[in-house]
């Protein structure tokens, strides 16, 4: 406040032509006769001069349109109609806003849920769904992969291993089938390559875990799924068959 109060009278003083500064021109003419003291004087007057005159156009733009759009006292909004002056009363009186809302709110509770309760209930799933990874067996019990390898060849993740050595009977086997489910993208190759059906994608897509290790399937986990899917399994292979 004191600032002000000082600047405010300073530029009074200077309204009145109270230590008028001269011409610039003036300073510039005789700035080597006048010592350093009295140049700086004379450059501070005349910047409080500009000071105070942008001071006064400022507040004379202001004042002439006013600090606000409020319409001043006495004056009424062209724009407000009777119509608004109604609705804006309804609303404050009534409470429309609330009434609409509870309306709209009985409505949509009373509709067809288009949501399901999950996981206590679960939508349909294609037989083109590509989940949880199975081995499959034949009916009386051995094991359908015959170690070709074109599964582990396709893999464009590289998440299949493969290890294979010969039986008694000649035929092949493998020995380690490890599929790294955390590399694994879901295409659906390794199903499509496999001449026998042997690995496939089931239904199952609830298979969450706590650790990394717990996605690393051995063979002996992927028959484990495989007996435990294989209805749904070759269910949706006799579907898929005509499209294959």
């Amino acid at each position: 406040m004191r600032h002000n109060s000082a600047f405010e009278s300073g530029c009074t003083n200077v309204a009145r032509g109270d230590h008028a500064p001269p011409p610039l021109f003036a300073i510039s003419e005789n700035a080597r006769s006048m010592n350093i003291l009295q140049l700086r004087r004379s450059a501070a007057a005349a910047l409080a001069t500009t000071r105070c005159r942008a001071v006064d156009s400022v507040a004379g733009s202001i004042g002439s349109r006013g600090l606000s759009n409020v319409p001043a006292a006495g004056k009424q909004d062209p724009k407000s109609t009777w119509g608004e002056v109604i609705e804006k009363m309804s609303d404050t009186f009534f409470l429309s806003d609330v009434f609409r809302a509870t309306w709209l709110a009985w409505e949509v509770h009373v509709e067809r849920k288009v949501t399901i309760n999950y996981p206590f209930e679960k939508g349909m799933i294609s037989p083109r769904f590509r989940g949880e990874h199975a081995l499959r067996r034949y009916p009386s019990g051995e094991e359908r992969c015959i170690a070709c390898k074109l599964c582990e060849a396709i893999c464009p993740a590289q998440a299949i291993t493969i290890e294979a050595e010969p039986r008694a009977d000649g035929a092949r086997r493998t020995t380690r089938y490890d599929i790294d489910m955390t590399k694994c993208i879901y295409c659906g190759f390794c199903q499509e390559a496999c001449p026998v059906d042997a690995i496939v994608e089931g239904p199952n897509f609830e298979f969450a875990t706590e650790t990394h290790e717990e996605l690393l399937y051995d063979k002996a986990k992927l028959l484990a799924n495989g007996d435990k899917w294989e209805f749904e399994i070759a269910k949706n292979l006799s579907v898929e068959q005509l499209y294959r």
